[in-house]
């Protein structure tokens, strides 16, 4: 009886097929394949989707809000500003209307200088009333907008254009309540002497 001996062959001696290939890592099957099929989300994972974005939309609402009424009020301040420079519609109202109740109650015997107080100097004084008034509010808005962000949400800046504009704001409100003040104490271009 013949014995078998084992003959181990080298790497050179095998049949190609026997030579080992180097083992290249397995794709990823598809879902498909590996028995889990992606699924449609369900009504409830819609729902819970929807509420998180209506809550996310309830958290930004309130910063859109006030940065649009902050630039809002900055620019009121501004353009008030600039009215009480010249006291605007009002005060060009206000003033014929003081002319007209100085012409009506001044008689023509009246001497010269108080023809013209009554007639020229009152509707000089109700053009810088109103022209102060507006400045105040001018001022009074403009700083709010400024010291507004210390009584809201910490860490929130405000806009550096509502700054600039609030500023303007002031500025503008400061320079009319001053011309005013001069305007109606005579000491901008006072009413000039009947002597």
């Amino acid at each position: 009886m013949a014995t078998k001996t084992d003959v181990t062959k080298t790497d050179d001696e095998r049949a190609p097929e026997e030579v080992p290939v180097a083992e290249t890592p397995e794709k990823e099957a598809p879902e498909a394949e590996t028995g889990t099929e992606r699924t449609e989300p369900s009504a409830e994972e819609h729902e819970e989707h929807d509420e998180i974005l209506a809550e996310d939309d309830e958290t930004a609402a309130p910063r859109e809000k006030s940065g649009v009424g902050q630039g809002a009020a900055a620019v009121v301040s501004a353009a008030l500003g600039l009215v009480s420079l010249n006291g605007g519609w009002i005060g060009t109202l206000a003033s014929a209307r003081a002319q007209l109740i100085g012409q009506l109650k001044t008689s023509s015997t009246a001497s010269v200088s108080q023809q013209i107080k009554a007639v020229y100097g009152d509707s000089w004084h109700a053009t810088a009333l109103w022209a102060g008034l507006f400045a105040i509010v001018a001022l009074v808005t403009g700083a709010v907008v400024l010291i507004r962000p210390a009584f809201g949400t910490p860490g929130r800046p405000q806009a550096p254009w509502i700054k600039s504009v609030a500023w303007a704001g002031v500025s503008l409100g400061v320079i009319g309540l001053l011309l005013a003040v001069l305007k109606y104490s005579d000491a901008l271009l006072g009413l000039p002497s009947a002597s």
